[in-house]
């Protein structure tokens, strides 16, 4: 089983951008997703979870801004991210909640 992370990337603030994470060799449909982000300094957190069947949940960093969502049929788990401020600089992690299963981590560079 593995994740690949994509759609990283520099952009203004106020832009946008779009993670993906690709999961192989899984039932993707069973399992809880999430993103999390570690900026320089500081600890991993979560930004954004969903569930089997879709219900979500947010940081209240991001609330309103970001989205989560999954495509079963792409083994596919997406972050849309708008109105991108500096401080949403890290780098961004996909993960099956409950598990030690990390994508590999893709960066995003906010600038003001």
């Amino acid at each position: 089983v593995q994740l690949q992370a994509s759609g990283g990337g520099l952009v203004q603030a106020g832009g946008s951008l779009r993670l993906s994470c690709e999961a192989s060799g899984s039932v993707f449909s069973n399992d809880a997703m999430g993103w999390y982000r570690q900026a320089p300094g500081k600890q991993r957190e979560l930004v954004a979870s969903i569930s089997t069947v879709g219900f979500t949940n947010y940081a209240d960093s991001v609330k309103g801004r970001f989205t989560i969502f999954r495509d079963n049929a792409k083994n596919t788990v997406y972050l849309q991210m708008n109105n991108l401020k500096p401080e949403d600089t890290a780098v961004y992690y996909c993960r099956v909640l409950g598990s030690n299963l990390w994508g590999q981590g893709t960066q995003v560079t906010v600038s003001s």
